[in-house]
């Protein structure tokens, strides 16, 4: 794979390529399904760029306010640029996701966008969004389900097969697994103390033309990929990446390459 690229770069790359498609197709969910309140507090934890959440503002009552949180600063710094040309006054903080170091109770709605976190963080995030609701609070998080990526990830095996590399199909089986399916994060959510727990789910696709398109997307290559190839070692990375193109050109049969993904949404309210 191309030597990672410094956060500034990863933030402009995420702020063209991510929150512009990917990102837009978790936002609808919320758009659709999530009662913003007349007063109060917003938080809206892994805000990007800050295009969703400072979307949402603008349909706030005055008595609303917002804090956007992001572990990246860069994306932060790009997000309080574009505040200023909006005229918008969100509140930003860097924080991680899994480690918000905010005041427990506070916020009357939380909004927690998992669509690129670490699958090991999401349990954790999750704790911690509901933690820093006010009880009677709304909480609302986005993540992709069990199911998702299927296509890559069948592809995937095969591409280490053909790279001599079986012996990582078990990184594959991992990869699979972590994806929660609905129910197990709506019992996430009951756990956690959520009460009226409803879900939606939205089946997405994403085409690539060929295999080096799907290669040279920055959503896959700076976000995804190297979350999906992390086990591997660093020498076999292109030769895998490699396998990995010429499979999808071989299997495509002149038709686009779709990468289907499980869009999930998952609302609560936590209990008084």
């Amino acid at each position: 794979m191309a030597e990672r690229k410094s956060e500034k770069e990863l933030a402009f790359l995420h702020e063209l390529y991510v929150a512009t498609d990917w990102g837009e197709r978790f936002a609808a969910l919320i758009d659709e399904h999530v009662e913003l309140p007349k007063e109060g507090r917003v938080l809206y934890v892994e805000s990007g760029t800050g295009s969703h959440a400072m979307a949402m503002q603008e349909r706030f009552e005055d008595k609303v306010t917002l804090v956007c949180v992001d572990e990246s600063e860069e994306r932060l710094e790009l997000a309080r640029v574009k505040a200023i040309a909006m005229n918008a006054e969100p509140e930003f903080r860097a924080a991680q996701p899994d480690n918000l170091w905010l005041r427990d109770d506070q916020f009357d709605l939380v909004i927690g966008n998992g669509s690129l976190v670490a699958y090991d963080r999401l349990d954790r995030m999750f704790s911690e969004l509901v933690r820093v609701t006010t009880p009677g609070g709304t909480v609302a998080f986005t993540l992709p389900t069990s199911s998702s990526f299927g296509e890559f990830f069948s592809i995937y095996w095969e591409a280490l097969r053909s790279a001599g590399l079986e012996e990582h199909g078990i990184d594959v089986e991992e990869l699979i697994m972590e994806l929660p399916t609905v129910s197990q994060v709506e019992a996430m959510a009951e756990q956690e103390g959520l009460e009226n727990v409803s879900s939606w789910t939205s089946i997405e696709e994403f085409d690539y033309e060929s295999g080096e398109e799907f290669l040279n997307s920055p959503l896959i290559t700076d976000f995804l990929l190297r979350e999906w190839l992390r086990e591997l070692p660093e020498a076999a990375q292109d030769k895998v990446s490699a396998e990995i193109a010429r499979i999808i050109d071989e299997e495509r049969q002149n038709m686009d390459f779709a990468l289907s993904v499980k869009a999930t949404l998952v609302v609560g309210r936590k209990a008084n």
